[in-house]
């Protein structure tokens, strides 16, 4: 057992609480990578890409026809993690700690956890990783280390959702850069009634 996954364990957090939690609405969040508590959070505007209202920008869907990457799924889900745990010149800080990754690859290891990965070659450019309970996707976080990667791996996680039979892609948040695809805000009383939805029935996300 890892230090961090140590560390949780003696806070009374496992993997098992960690889908509870998202079971009822809420999350998890560090407010920073190198500290280890984390706290819960439940907005009272949730974010949501309606699957039957996805929109991909025409540029993109010009690049994406071009097949500039490697699309994969579930083949580097720590790496993947790890990355968007990264510093960067635009995000110099970040809410993914030690603790949060390693209950995170534990449920992936559970089944629970899954990413879409954008190769270059060898390379891993981007991508993006998420919590998955009954018809849910829980969209986490997401990199690139080149120009679209992340968005090309959006566009491959909602076609492979539309195609199992997810019903709710819960983004936690709204962004300028999530609304292009058609992300809304919803009032958390209307959000627990989609998500009660989506927790009737099993899918499988790949």
């Amino acid at each position: 057992m890892t230090r961090s996954a140590d560390e949780a364990r003696k806070r009374g957090l496992t993997p098992q609480i960690l889908l509870r939690a998202y079971a009822a609405g809420i999350f998890p969040m560090a407010d920073d990578a190198h500290d280890p508590e984390i706290f819960w959070v439940q907005p009272e505007q949730r974010g949501i890409i309606p699957l039957d209202a996805f929109h991909v920008p025409k540029s993109l869907s010009k690049k994406i026809r071009q097949k500039p990457f490697d699309i994969r799924f579930n083949t580097a889900f720590r790496a993947v993690i790890a990355a968007c745990a990264e510093a960067t010149p635009d995000r110099e800080r970040t809410w993914i700690n030690r603790t949060i990754r390693e209950l995170y690859v534990q449920l992936h290891e559970m089944g629970n956890a899954h990413s879409v990965e954008a190769w270059d070659d060898d390379q891993l450019v981007g991508g993006l990783y998420g919590v998955t309970l009954g018809r849910a996707f829980f969209g986490e976080s997401m990199f690139s280390r080149k120009t679209d990667a992340s968005k090309i791996c959006l566009v491959y996680l909602v076609e492979q959702l539309r195609q199992r039979g997810f019903v709710l892609l819960d983004t936690q948040f709204t962004t300028e850069h999530l609304k292009r695809f058609g992300a809304i805000d919803v009032p958390q009383e209307d959000y627990e009634g989609l998500l009660a939805d989506a927790l009737v029935g099993e899918v499988e996300f790949n």
